[in-house]
């Protein structure tokens, strides 16, 4: 097993930011990654997991052993009556796996294209847009153990999924309290995940709930598109809102839409009677984080070389060279951008915005 020695990170991770880990090692199998978590004593040893970096802000060079988890593979492991249960290795680019479904033909996931970043992120961060989410299409994941080494499986209740949330996201147990997983325990910095199965419906319909794909509809005159043609749609509307991240570097959607309650969202609409909301099932109502910012004036403004991305006031960019160690952006310049943001949030409408990606 390879141990790379003060690897850079500046291409492992969408936003650029100049980075280095003092040792990087790539685990191409769960065998790999038990392997690594004996030989590097990763029940004592902290560690951090890379995948595609899409949803990362490095704010210096990463002390703990880096695991790039480059694990492939995709297949249709079974079938039902119901539903198709499909696998990937977690170091599969998401936006791939979907697009292979799709060719297969497997509808279901078709409203999460173009995320970016790997199959072995997707259920950490609980994926959604469009009205999808990754728990909805969720079977089962296998992952790696570090603290003992074993290998096990969890299902959508061990999981613990929310909005942007899992069980991945949360402190894990100290060494030596065994599977405590099994009882909801936090597995942050404890757990690799090595595979992901996504149960897709055999009894399949549009999900069209967004006014972005409402327009699409209303401006091709079709009133039930088949998955393929939602996945052509997804993946022009991210293209024209977000930029590339190999030529403008950037996370992605960098703040959370918060949640409130009715009575404060009526209190919020009558100063603000143009805000975007969104009622959800369980009676909250969700607010669109872009629109707050916009509103704040901060669609196009840069501080130092992190800036906030014209046609999308939710996506935070890099202004620099994302690939020069000495011109891009760095970590420090992208949070003091955010924390600006969210003292304007918080400032004018009372709500604090959280961050998507981990901060490292």
């Amino acid at each position: 097993m390879l141990v790379e020695k003060n690897a850079s990170l500046q291409s492992a991770n969408s936003f650029g930011i100049a980075a280095r880990a003092r040792a990087l090692v790539r685990v191409c199998s769960q065998a790999e990654v038990q392997e690594a978590a004996a030989r590097f004593d990763l029940a004592r040893e902290p560690f951090f997991v890379l995948g595609g970096g899409s949803n990362i802000v490095l704010t210096g060079d990463v002390q703990p052993l880096v695991l790039k988890v480059e694990i492939p593979g995709m297949a249709l492991v079974q079938e039902t009556a119901r539903h198709w249960v499909v696998q990937a290795g977690a170091g599969v680019v998401w936006h791939e796996f979907v697009a292979w479904t799709l060719q297969q033909g497997w509808p279901g996931l078709e409203n999460l294209a173009l995320i970016p970043g790997t199959v072995g992120a997707a259920p950490v961060q609980n994926i959604g847009a469009y009205g999808v989410e990754l728990q909805d299409r969720f079977h089962s994941l296998s992952a790696v153990d570090c603290l003992t080494g074993q290998a096990f499986e969890l299902d959508a209740a061990h999981c613990a999924f929310g909005y942007r949330d899992s069980v991945f996201k949360h402190a894990a147990p100290v060494a030596g309290q065994g599977a405590l997983w099994q009882r909801g325990m936090g597995l942050a910095g404890r757990a690799v995940i090595t595979s992901v199965r996504l149960a897709l419906p055999k009894a399949w319909r549009p999900e069209l709930e967004y006014l972005d794909l409402q327009r699409k509809c209303e401006a091709t005159g079709t009133t039930a598109p088949d998955a393929r043609q939602i996945f052509d749609w997804v993946s022009a509307i991210r293209q024209a809102k977000l930029p590339d991240p190999d030529v403008l570097g950037n996370a992605g959607s960098f703040f959370k839409n918060p949640t409130v309650s009715p009575e404060q969202c009526r209190d919020i609409i009558a100063r603000e009677p143009r805000i975007v909301h969104y009622p959800m099932p369980d009676g909250s109502i969700k607010l669109a984080a872009g629109w707050l910012i916009d509103a704040c004036g901060w669609r196009g403004k840069t501080v130092g070389r992190a800036g906030v991305y014209e046609k999308q006031a939710l996506v935070l960019v890099n202004r620099g060279d994302r690939h020069s160690p000495d011109t891009s952006v760095t970590g420090g310049e992208v949070m003091t951008l955010a924390k600006a943001i969210q003292t304007s949030v918080y400032e004018r409408f009372g709500i604090l915005l959280q961050p998507e990606p981990v901060v490292v």
